[in-house]
């Protein structure tokens, strides 16, 4: 027990600096949190033990206790970011042991909104003009050096239990934390020295920057982190917002030699100042509630392998699933794992969305450190493994401060998922689904270009009346009837009028084309039903009759499945 107890002083006699972490080393004697199965229905629940705030205003406290027993060897430097002179003064009667400097920097305008950081459009190509991020000002970091522990202050905006943060001055106190923290941790020869970060405030950091699997010890308002240094250094390398595209897609030079750097780097862990070591990582889709996407996860599978990946691929799906369309997708590429379904609290009974929070089990998937979520009615035309160098949350943008969650570069971790299932009744979704969640819970997220989650959705009729396909996508995301659910060589959208901006000929093609490809054993489940072909002729029949002027209703269809329904 002694030396256990010696053990722990040492850990954290490294970390420990500021007055209110002279507890943190009674908090490992508490009762840890449970380990809930990762796939398992129980998880759903999260257990909150909500501790009494340490008072920096104690006279004797245990970490006093070590200053004069001389228990550090060295003398102690601490910077100050956003905090008042309570706390500062705090440290006064530690003269000689301990040396503090405070961190200057200009807070961001007052004049910026969040919504300026995260605009709906940029010009990705850079065709008519660069774009660019307004400022956020950071302190002269070379002023800062030799920082043992930082200390910050951090706002918690004025968002309410509904809705997620969207405070500038929040992000750039993190931001200032989290680059003090990589210039005086990380080292050019790698002997990388041990930075320890605390927060005061109620809300805690941003989790997009400071992960919750590096959080030591969490007392009341005070978050005691030792944070990962060279995956903290990804994130500030990113730009503020979504107002520049994340900086690994950019194409400079020779495009063939960029996009094989950056698989290299996707995979690939270096020794040297780059990387450590290889990382697991996957591709990743999620089926629930019935059997109606089994047809597109075989085909997402089969163009994934198509575009020559060789990672894994993993479904989670939960008991609608009969065992004939599980045996079904394995053949088809996916690893399974059976997961129990989690409801969308915002949803209405029987809808579309009712059980799409069973997407946070992606969370879960911790055999892996990062995953490329990839929605069932998308299918890939050219190699995407470059994507995996982005970081925790990357995705394509939907609407301004909004990201589309269809595709998603994610890092998987238990305490995240705890986190999100705690607040999964207090963060109001917008669209009563998983996508309005997550954008609460990752206000802050990285763009992806948007031809990674090419949307099959065409506006401008005067330009592409027949609604030709880009050339250059990596992905088709196919909105409105899925291909499956219309004939081989007739794409059925163009039969309503309310669904004419999802209808294209041309991505219908390659969608087919995919599954032309495929064994005729993973053919089979994309059959259709009578249900299905009832409907396909219901609105033909319509379309033909209100005349519409796409004229598509006069294609006469061969598709043989139409002579093969299934049940």
């Amino acid at each position: 027990m002694a030396s256990s107890k010696r053990s722990c002083q040492k850990i954290f006699i490294a970390s420990l600096l500021f007055i209110s972490v002279s507890l943190t080393f009674l908090v490992f004697s508490f009762h840890p949190k449970p380990d809930h199965p990762e796939f398992d229905d129980h998880s759903e629940t999260v257990a909150h033990h909500h501790k009494k705030p340490l008072s920096i205003d104690t006279p004797k406290s245990w970490f006093d206790d070590l200053i004069e027993r001389k228990i550090f060897s060295k003398r102690i430097r601490i910077g100050f970011v956003n905090v008042d002179d309570n706390v500062k003064h705090a440290y006064d009667h530690l003269r000689g042991q301990v040396e503090t400097v405070n961190v200057n920097f200009r807070p961001v305008s007052g004049e910026l909104k969040w919504e300026d950081f995260f605009p709906e459009w940029i010009d990705e190509d850079a065709r008519w003009h660069e774009p660019s991020c307004p400022e956020v000002p950071m302190p002269r970091l070379e002023d800062y050096r030799d920082l043992d522990v930082i200390v910050a202050r951090v706002p918690c905006g004025n968002g309410t239990e509904k809705q997620g943060i969207r405070d500038l001055l929040r992000l750039q106190v993190n931001l200032v934390v989290a680059n003090l923290a990589v210039v005086n941790g990380l080292t050019k020869g790698g002997d990388d020295r041990t930075v320890s970060v605390i927060f005061i405030g109620s809300c805690g950091p941003m989790q997009e920057i400071f992960r919750c699997d590096d959080l030591m010890t969490h007392l009341g308002e005070y978050w005691l982190y030792k944070p990962e240094l060279r995956r903290l250094r990804r994130m500030v390398q990113m730009p503020v917002g979504s107002c520049l595209i994340a900086p690994y897609h950019k194409q400079t030079g020779n495009q063939e030699n960029q996009e094989y750097k950056m698989a290299e780097y996707s995979t690939t862990r270096k020794l040297n100042d780059n990387e450590l070591y290889p990382q697991r990582v996957a591709y990743v889709t999620v089926l629930h509630s019935s059997e109606a996407y089994v047809c597109g996860a075989i085909t997402l599978a089969q163009s994934i392998i198509q575009s020559k990946s060789t990672y894994d691929l993993v479904l989670l799906h939960d008991s609608k699933l009969t065992p004939r369309s599980v045996n079904g997708l394995r053949d088809a590429g996916w690893k399974t794992k059976k997961i129990q379904p989690i409801r969308s609290p915002f949803a209405r009974k029987d809808s579309y969305n009712e059980w799409n929070y069973s997407k946070l089990r992606l969370w879960q998937l911790t055999d892996y450190d990062k995953l490329i979520f990839i929605d069932a009615d998308l299918i890939i035309l050219k190699n995407m493994d470059i994507f995996f160098a982005y970081p925790q949350l990357s995705a394509s943008p939907n609407d301004k401060v909004l990201f589309n969650s269809g595709i998603m570069v994610i890092e998987p971790s238990k305490c995240l998922f705890e986190d999100m299932m705690s607040k999964t009744n207090k963060l109001r979704s917008y669209n009563g689904g998983d996508q309005g969640f997550l954008n609460e819970v990752f206000t802050w997220w990285h763009r992806l270009p948007v031809n990674l989650n090419y949307l099959k959705i065409f506006f401008n009729e005067e330009e592409n009346p027949d609604h030709q396909m880009k050339n250059g996508t990596y992905t088709i995301h196919f909105l409105g009837l899925k291909p499956w659910a219309c004939y081989k060589d007739y794409d059925c959208n163009w039969d309503m009028e309310n669904r004419n901006k999802f209808a294209s000929d041309s991505a219908h093609k390659r969608w087919w084309n995919v599954y032309d490809t495929m064994p005729k054993k993973l053919q089979e489940f994309c059959g259709l039903t009578k249900h299905m072909d009832a409907r396909i002729k219901k609105w033909r029949g319509i379309a033909q009759k209100a005349n519409l002027s796409n004229g598509h209703w006069k294609i006469s269809a061969k598709d043989p499945r139409q002579y093969h329904l299934i049940q």
